[in-house]
């Protein structure tokens, strides 16, 4: 009992150390340039006003002029955005060599690769391999060469690198390249940490569980699966049975209803921690579902996690199971 009370004071210690520890924010925030993607909607959108609220100096990527012209009526003179298709090489370039210009000898001391896409999303032989390969493009590919486009400024600021993956880039419950791509982006995460620490350069990588965003929009997604099902070849339609995709979309609903959280925040704080923070975490999991349901369940057996999955998914027609 006393080795008992000795060892929980022990740990209590350790959180309360933790939490003095992270509450250290960095100086001069007015002098660093923090440059994020996918700033039209979503994370990246609050984020974006969040760090210019806090003084930062933001540069704010956005896919759209529409993105652009929203935040410029709502932010600082302090931000300024810029176009960026980060699935091209060109555009990610051409936004790279305007940073550079603007950031000067400070570096750049953030860069936040938060721009991605969840469609096409389905069962893995519903698509093709073009649908893989677009979503690579943004999710993956797309992190890569933004990181890449502007290293050598966050290097001259010994600055940060914060990578938005997934809880779904540890765990796979669904089939499609989103997971594929977002386990891609957990690899690049890890072994670009390990090579930028001799450069005094951290980097972090955010694994958010489910959050409404545009991309966990039900009616956005059952319309990509219908269309989706609408393409299929007939022998297949009929491997899966007429009903299944009705089944889908009940299983949909009632997940995101379980899963989904309204408060972006939780997110973006994480996003804003690893940015600000003096000694941020390399790993960030927000939301309930990813710390207590999917993080767990990445750790168990797969024999386990598998029988967990198929009894919660609707079954095709011609099942063996």
């Amino acid at each position: 009992m006393i080795m008992f009370l000795y060892l929980l004071g022990l740990v209590s210690l350790w959180f309360v150390y933790r939490w003095w520890k992270e509450t250290k924010r960095v100086s001069n925030k007015e002098d660093k340039y923090v440059y994020v993607t996918g700033c039209d909607s979503g994370f990246g959108n609050l984020l974006t006003k969040h760090l210019d609220k806090l003084g930062f100096r933001v540069i704010a990527a956005c896919y759209t002029e529409k993105g652009e012209d929203e935040l410029k009526k709502v932010s600082s003179d302090r931000l300024m955005t810029v176009h960026l298709d980060v699935a091209d090489s060109q555009s990610v370039g051409k936004a790279a060599a305007l940073i550079k210009t603007v950031v000067g000898e400070k570096g750049l001391w953030a860069v936040v690769n938060n721009a991605g896409v969840s469609l096409p999303s389905g069962p893995t032989d519903w698509l093709t391999i073009e649908d893989f390969k677009s979503m690579i493009a943004v999710n993956l590919c797309g992190v890569i060469d933004v990181t890449l486009s502007v290293l050598p400024l966050i290097k001259k600021a010994k600055g940060r690198v914060v990578n938005v993956a997934s809880v779904f880039g540890r765990i796979s419950p669904f089939g499609g390249p989103y997971c594929v791509s977002k386990y891609g982006v957990e690899s690049f995460n890890d072994s670009l940490r390990l090579n930028m620490a001799p450069f005094g350069v951290k980097v972090a990588c955010i694994e958010p569980g489910f959050f409404k965003t545009n991309v966990t929009d039900t009616m956005v997604l059952k319309n990509n699966l219908r269309k989706l099902w609408d393409r299929l070849p007939q022998d297949v339609k009929d491997d899966y049975g007429h009903d299944f995709l009705e089944k889908g979309f009940k299983g949909l609903e009632d997940r995101f209803k379980l899963f989904t959280d309204s408060d972006l925040m939780k997110v973006v704080g994480c996003m804003e921690h690893a940015i600000s923070a003096v000694y941020p975490r390399t790993r960030y999991s927000p939301g309930w579902d990813a710390k207590f349901l999917w993080l767990p369940l990445s750790y168990m057996p797969t024999c386990i996690t598998d029988r967990l999955f198929l009894l919660d998914s609707p079954k095709p027609k011609i099942s063996v199971l």
